[in-house]
């Protein structure tokens, strides 16, 4: 076992909470309330998921290496930890017996379960949906309205969501344009005919979002198109370059917003980590930027530190991680999968200033569907929780991934910063934020090879705990 020493006369190792930046060592002043802290640990090995363990309590105690929190220098607000209600999930939700739904999503959006507090939706359909329809199949833009589909399953199970969580985000996403905008007049595939559409395809933007209002459904945010860059014949999907995308922002969305007095933010590219230069050339244009409330990105190309890229040139724009999935491509075992998701997309994209994290289907079927069609999309990705034919459900280590987060983190709340004293494990990560009624959740990953003994340290007041090796604790106190 490698031995970590401290030396206090004259070195201090300072690592920025959940950032790659140095900061100065400052400690804020002494706080007052003395409650217990709560801890909630996932172990790898054993049955402990998300379970609370004893209280700890402050002390005097001191160990080789101390998390050191900073409740002044706050960061970027949290809006959000969740998933997207597709079509399907919607679909699978909505069938359950009352009962059963009600105790499924007192499970996923209360507090006595994860509290997810933000949902991506899909406008129309995706690779997850029950059958292929947009919000304006026939053509003409005054032909817009709700498709059928969405109003029997998806509007159904969002207003009950919305019942339970008023607040929540929710974020909208096409994954193709209606077929007569499009030059193969598919939803399969192909690209915008040109700007002879664009003013109705961005119309359809602001029809979408009064269209929800009206069913009392704020829309948060929406980006153009999910995965602009790729497009395939075997379900839905459209092409949309960067210079495309800008000039839609530009010259027809951001005015049709403005003009309407809508507030939704633009997210634009909604695709990798690797495809950073997207997002940087539509910035690079100062006019469109004025319209733009954030990048989005997903986790299957590229990782977290691609965004270094964007952020030498753009350090001001909003982050948003919007897609990820779990699913059969996943070699270890469900907790082994979580502590891999973790890892190396959670707590780096929060690190990086992401001001979500949502990963994909928030339920399918044991045969991981309903699909689309059967030829195209992900057959085999996982939802965060499986629904069974007798209107039970298992939840799925994304559930637990989500949930040491999301559970903790209320809205409004802030990553604030930390420094860490003595030398921290590579692979040892730390988060830490400040929610509004002036709790701190601290969240502490174990992946060194080791137990880790630490001390997290705020003002005047500490405690100390040994952490397992392959697991990860969530740490909530005042």
């Amino acid at each position: 076992m490698k031995k970590y020493f401290v030396v206090f006369t004259s070195l201090l190792f300072a690592l920025a909470s959940c950032s790659s930046d140095d900061s100065n060592d400052s400690t804020p002043e002494p706080e007052a309330d003395t409650k217990p802290i709560e801890v909630y640990l996932t172990v790898r090995s054993g049955t402990q998921r998300l379970a609370k363990q004893a209280s700890l309590n402050f002390s005097s105690d001191i160990t080789n290496l101390t998390i050191r929190l900073d409740s002044t220098d706050r960061k970027q607000e949290i809006e959000g930890f969740g998933g997207s209600l597709t079509g399907s999930s919607a679909y699978l939700i909505k069938n359950m017996s009352e009962a059963a739904r009600k105790k499924l999503l007192d499970d996923l959006f209360t507090e006595s379960g994860i509290a997810l507090k933000y949902l991506r939706l899909a406008i129309g359909s995706s690779d997850f949906s029950i059958g292929d329809y947009t919000y304006c199949d026939e053509s003409g833009i005054n032909n817009f309205a709700i498709p059928a589909t969405d109003k029997r399953d998806l509007l159904p199970v969002l207003k009950e969501i919305v019942a339970l969580n008023k607040n929540i985000k929710l974020m909208g996403t096409p994954w193709t344009a209606p077929a007569w905008m499009k030059k193969n007049k598919n939803l399969y595939g192909g690209s915008l005919i040109g700007e002879s559409v664009y003013n109705d395809f961005s119309e359809y933007f602001v029809k979408y979002i009064q269209a929800y209002k009206n069913e009392g459904i704020n829309i948060d945010a929406i980006s153009l198109q999910n995965e602009p860059r790729h497009e395939i014949g075997s379900y839905p999907t459209m092409y949309m370059e960067w210079n495309e995308q800008n000039e839609i922002i530009r010259d027809y969305l951001g005015p049709k917003f403005k003009q309407a007095g809508i507030a939704t933010k633009i997210l634009i590219w909604d695709h990798n980590f690797d495809g950073y230069d997207y997002p940087t050339k539509i910035l690079n244009d100062s006019k469109t930027k004025e319209y733009v409330g954030g990048a989005a990105f997903h986790g299957y190309g590229g990782s977290p530190a691609d965004l270094d890229n964007l952020l030498r040139t753009h350090p001001d724009v909003p982050l948003y991680f919007t897609e990820q999935s779990g699913g059969g491509w996943n070699t270890d075992d469900a907790i082994g999968n979580m502590l891999y998701y973790m890892k190396e997309m959670l707590m780096p994209t929060i690190n990086k200033g992401s001001r979500n994290f949502l990963m994909w289907n928030i339920a399918l079927d044991s045969s991981n569907g309903p699909v689309t069609t059967t030829n195209g999309g992900c057959q085999d990705c996982r939802g965060i929780v499986t629904i069974k034919d007798n209107n039970t459900y298992t939840v799925n280590e994304e559930y637990y991934l989500l949930g040491h987060f999301s559970k903790f983190i209320k809205e409004g709340a802030h990553r604030i910063n930390h420094t860490v004293v003595g030398t921290k494990p590579s692979n040892m990560q730390i988060c830490s934020f400040l929610n509004p009624d002036g709790s701190k959740v601290v969240v502490v990953l174990n992946q060194t090879g080791a137990n880790q003994q630490f001390t997290v340290r705020t003002g005047d007041r500490r405690f100390t705990y040994s952490l397992f090796d392959q697991s990860v604790a969530s740490f909530v106190y005042k």
